[in-house]
């Protein structure tokens, strides 16, 4: 069994009513998964980020404003929450789930967090539910490792990863790939490695066509040591941000190319759930399994 990454923080975070982001789903998939015969054994619990970690790949005014609660109201709407301690400790937890997730990854071969997916924060603001990009900093993290140089973020949440993408621009270590709904948020892209833009409604051939295509031309041009997997389901057809129309079977077929992939180049790889965005949130949930399955976790029969 893979290792697991989970805090019950993740879901711990008060929100107004119909507030957009579902955050009761990581706790969903937390219970689900025990129900599926999973063992607390193969969870690992992070603790909160050392803020000191942040200021390597994050503007210092940035980090400190935000930690403090001093950031003003229009970069707190930017972001999508209000400001909170617990906002705060939730959002290093989280973070720090990603890296150790991708540091389990590189010592056990595969990893997955049970959030993450953080790709529209960026050095210097936060965007779109992000704060700190932890795509970003795992894959820093991964590279503190000896043996490895180069690390792949492959990203199919269904909105671009604007802030990974600026973040690694002139990181020739990090490549980023990107498929996403060309027409859906952000509306100003950054330019990641590889972006690929899916019109409105695309369907589960021209999705996993287009991310063969992807996958094949990414490895042509950029040998990793190291994959980390945003593996959003906001392209389901359910999705109520999402603009897609990918079944869920759709969902895990991408997912198994993905670690396919990784298992055929002999790289270690870290996954994280990104986005989701169903009100249903036993549905959501049900989505966001496939990735758990994909990944070879063994989920039995209720």
């Amino acid at each position: 069994m893979h290792p697991l990454v989970f805090h019950p923080i993740y879901s711990q975070l008060p929100l107004p009513a119909r507030h957009r982001f579902p955050i009761e789903k990581y706790q969903g998939i937390r219970d689900a998964l025990a129900a599926h015969g999973v063992e607390d054994r193969y969870f690992h619990q992070p603790e909160p980020l050392a803020k000191h970690l942040l200021f390597d790949h994050y503007e210092r005014d940035y980090v400190e404003a935000l930690l403090k609660g001093s950031l003003d109201a229009k970069a707190m709407r930017r972001i999508g929450f209000g400001w909170s301690p617990q906002l705060i400790q939730r959002t290093l937890t989280a973070v720090a789930g990603t890296c150790l997730t991708a540091k389990l990854a590189i010592e056990s071969g595969k990893a997955l967090n049970l959030t993450g997916g953080y790709h529209h924060a960026f050095a210097d603001f936060g965007s779109g539910f992000c704060l700190f990009n932890d795509l970003y900093l795992a894959a820093k993290t991964m590279q503190s490792y000896r043996h490895i140089d180069t690390v792949m973020i492959i990203d199919l949440d269904v909105h671009q990863g604007d802030g990974t993408a600026k973040l690694a621009e002139n990181d020739a270590s990090v490549f980023t790939l990107s498929l996403h709904g060309e027409k859906n948020f952000p509306h100003r892209k950054q330019v990641s490695d590889l972006d690929f833009g899916l019109p409105k409604g695309a369907r589960d051939d021209e999705y996993l066509t287009t991310l063969e295509q992807a996958l094949t031309l990414a490895f042509r041009q950029f040998q990793p040591d190291a994959i980390i997997y945003d593996g959003g389901v906001d392209i389901h057809e359910n999705d109520d941000l999402g603009l897609l129309d990918v079944t869920t079977e759709g969902v895990f077929t991408r997912d198994k190319m993905v670690f396919a992939t990784a298992d055929k180049y002999g790289v270690p790889i870290a996954s994280v759930i990104g986005g989701g965005y169903q009100r249903d949130i036993a549905a959501l949930v049900n989505v966001h399994l496939q990735l758990y399955r994909a990944a070879g976790v063994v989920l039995k029969e209720k």
